[in-house]
């Protein structure tokens, strides 16, 4: 079974997302800003990090860079943040995709499939 951490603030929105993710088959685990997500990576890798940007205590472009390593679990940004500037600094600093706040269950489904992480006849 695939591992993803879900990083926000926002306990509705990883609420939502860890709903998606377990559809698909995944474990999920949770952290509410960069700093509870690295201290969990330090211990664990994750196979995905689906990351928000705006946090308090460590932000998720904070995060990514601190963490950012040839062997780093693949990050997906998922933020409102819709500035082409955002997305091109998240994929700079090791983001493998990003996706805009809101989002339907076919487009992640679509990402995980992208990349390798779900098989294209999952649900």
């Amino acid at each position: 079974m695939k591992n993803c951490l879900i990083v926000d603030d926002s306990s509705t929105i990883r609420k939502i997302v860890r709903g998606m993710f377990e559809g698909f088959g995944f474990n999920c685990q949770e952290a509410e800003n960069g700093q509870v997500a690295y201290d969990y990576c330090s211990k664990k890798k994750p196979d995905i990090i689906m990351l928000d940007w705006n946090m308090p205590v460590m932000t998720g472009i904070e995060f990514i860079r601190k963490v950012s390593s040839p062997d780093m679990p693949q990050v997906i940004f998922c933020t409102t943040e819709s500035q082409m500037s955002f997305i091109e600094q998240a994929l700079s600093a090791g983001a493998v995709d990003y996706i805009i706040k809101p989002f339907e269950k076919d487009m992640l489904r679509d990402k995980l499939v992208q990349l390798g992480l779900l098989e294209p006849d999952m649900a």
